[in-house]
């Protein structure tokens, strides 16, 4: 159905045409896994009605798209939108417009509430659309990454480490039975996916943590996604870990890992990390960002990452919007405890 904001003339149209989605995505600089048709797809997998809409003025030209993804809480519906609204060049200059339309389209109750997750895709337009449009931003601690500069290259970024973390890299790198490969042949991806899981399961249980990740609704969908990039390290036929980032036009993203007990005594995750700053660099990404830091709950992992950089970056905050302020104050309380 196609919905026309009254005010400015602009129209919400919904994209079935995955190829179609996916191109916008990708021809947009902020693009990510995130706002593409695969994470929508696993969205959906995991319960969540999922629609993709795009925003276009009188003239047909596109100004935004959101994937949004709906559940139902009981009486109320919550919405959700990770990885946008995305803005086009046109479309920031229109930012507020944009975002009322999409709040026409999407017609919230009374109980409802929309949740924006940019996931570092904010743009000027976007905030200020938010912002004008009365929402509400909610930030956390666990909403902070750590990053490293990609432009000032590959001496500057190992000079800048915690001499440890280098010592760490030198030792996994002088151990020939320490081997590393990026996986691009679709049937080795699903393969190593598969003890990714296997391990990944084994890592929950001996750390004593859980999230809410499904590793066998996203196995496809990781392992045939070239912006997926997989890294195996074995140390001799033994695989001992898998790392798996994903890739934008900028930013070089820490995803998911695994490993064994044994890679750790090997030093096998600096091995990972420093080529996956080696490749970041080669796509001629300017950021690699180490996908979030939890200092308070998960303190080895923590040491580690700050091991190669102390540049603190804020993920940005949740924006909320609900026709009831109780309703955004209510859900604000308890995101930010």
């Amino acid at each position: 159905m196609t919905k026309t904001d009254g005010e400015t003339g602009l129209r919400v149209l919904p994209v079935t045409d995955v190829p179609t989605w996916d191109e916008s995505v990708w021809g947009q600089p902020r693009g990510t896994i995130f706002s593409a048709s695969g994470w929508g797809t696993y969205k959906a997998r995991r319960g969540a009605g999922v629609e993709r809409l795009s925003v276009v003025d009188e003239g047909g030209d596109l100004l935004g798209l959101a994937q949004v993804q709906m559940r139902r809480r009981g009486p109320a519906r919550q919405a959700y939108i990770q990885g946008g609204p995305l803005l086009t060049d046109k479309g920031e200059r229109h930012g507020e417009a944009v975002v009322r339309a999409l709040l026409a389209r999407l017609a919230l109750g009374p109980l409802d509430l929309l949740v924006v997750d940019f996931n570092r895709t904010e743009s000027p337009g976007a905030v200020l659309g938010l912002l004008a449009a009365g929402f509400r931003p909610v930030a956390t601690a666990g909403r902070h990454t750590l990053e490293v500069d990609l432009t000032i290259g590959l001496e500057a970024v190992l000079a800048g480490a915690d001499p440890r973390w280098r010592q760490r890299l030198r030792k996994a790198e002088r151990n020939a039975a320490l081997t590393v490969r990026f996986l691009d042949d679709p049937a080795e991806r699903l393969s190593a996916f598969d003890a990714f899981t296997a391990m990944y399961a084994a890592l929950k249980t001996r750390k004593g943590f859980s999230n809410d990740f499904d590793a066998a609704a996203y196995r496809d969908i990781a392992a045939n996604d070239p912006r997926h990039v997989m890294l195996e390290v074995r140390e001799g036929e033994e695989l001992c870990l898998v790392r798996i980032a994903h890739l934008s036009r900028d930013r070089f993203t820490d995803f998911f890992t695994a490993s064994t007990e044994r890679a750790k005594a090997s030093s096998a995750a600096h091995l990972a990390v420093w080529n996956f700053i080696c490749r970041g660099m080669e796509k001629g990404c300017r950021v690699f960002d180490f996908g979030g830091i939890d200092p308070a709950s998960n303190r080895g992992v923590y040491d580690f990452k700050r091991g190669l950089t102390r540049n603190v970056a804020s993920s940005g905050p949740l924006w909320l919007y609900g026709r009831h302020r109780l309703v955004t104050a209510a859900a604000g309380a308890v995101l930010a405890r």
